[in-house]
């Protein structure tokens, strides 16, 4: 599987914990996708529409042998499945599942753009992200004075040692 992939995961409706672990076990399950990494799990602030519940946030580190385009399908595919409705811009979801990151590839077409938009002013995507890799290169971004401040990111479930399922352990 040659190619690495940042893949942000959220949710804010219903169980929040669980539809993030079946959306994590339906990734892993393609048989040309493997996780390799998971970040801890922070609880956050709604950002852009405030007007609904805490979200849980992380970030997973996935090789695959997809392409770009083929990823984001099964992404959606799986989010579809998971109960996402798109209703509301930067609205509530089951799950959301975006594409941070896919190898040092910029990709900007009508359906998908790689490094993912707005992801350097996003403390709940920076967070779990430089955890798993606090050395990342982002393509076109400098991370020295546009990290976010942590204001609204909390720590949810830690991490356990070095397993990346151990947060599915409980």
């Amino acid at each position: 599987m040659e190619n690495t992939a940042f893949i942000a995961i959220g949710s804010n409706i219903g169980d929040r914990w669980h539809c993030m672990r079946e959306g994590i076990k339906q990734i892993n399950a393609h048989n040309k996708i493997n996780v390799v990494n998971v970040s801890s799990v922070y609880e956050t602030d709604p950002v852009g529409y405030t007007d609904q519940d805490l979200f849980l946030n992380m970030v997973i580190q996935v090789n695959t042998a997809l392409g770009p385009y083929e990823l984001l399908d099964e992404l959606l595919l799986i989010e579809e499945k998971l109960g996402r409705k798109r209703e509301i811009k930067w609205g509530p979801r089951t799950l959301d599942l975006d594409i941070l990151l896919y190898n040092q590839e910029n990709i900007k077409s009508e359906k998908l753009i790689v490094p993912h938009p707005r992801m350097q002013e996003r403390a709940f995507v920076m967070v779990p992200l430089l955890e798993i890799d606090s050395h990342i290169k982002l393509p076109g971004i400098v991370l020295d004075d546009c990290f976010p401040d942590k204001e609204g990111v909390r720590i949810w479930k830690r991490k356990n040692g070095e397993d990346v399922f151990a947060l599915f352990e409980s």
